[in-house]
C-alpha cells in the first residue's frame, strides 16, 4: 500500500506540472484529469492504510484532509469541456 500511495501521490504533482506545459488544450485537460484521478486514488490508499491499522492514525487523517483539499481544488479548477 505504501508503494502504491507513493506512486499515486507523486503522480498528482507530475501530471499537474505536465498540464501546465501541455502543447494543446486536449493535452492540458488530459494531464489535469490524471492529476485529479491520482489524488482520488491516493485517498483510497490512505483509507486502506487507516482501516488496516498501518501507519500513524493522526498522520493518515492529516494526509486525507490534505488530499481532499487538493482534490477539491483540482476539481474546481478543471476546465469545462464537452466529451
Amino acid at each position: 500500500m505504501g508503494k502504491q500511495l507513493l506512486r499515486s501521490g507523486t503522480s498528482i504533482l507530475a501530471n499537474y506540472v505536465e498540464a501546465n506545459s501541455a502543447s494543446s488544450k486536449k493535452d492540458f485537460i488530459n494531464f489535469f484529469t490524471h492529476s485529479l484521478k491520482s489524488a482520488n486514488e491516493s485517498k483510497v490508499w490512505i483509507s486502506l492504510m487507516k482501516d488496516t491499522g498501518r501507519g500513524n492514525t493522526n498522520e493518515l487523517e492529516w494526509l486525507m484532509a490534505e488530499l481532499i483539499e487538493i482534490s477539491n481544488i483540482l476539481a474546481s479548477s478543471m476546465p469545462n469541456y464537452e466529451r
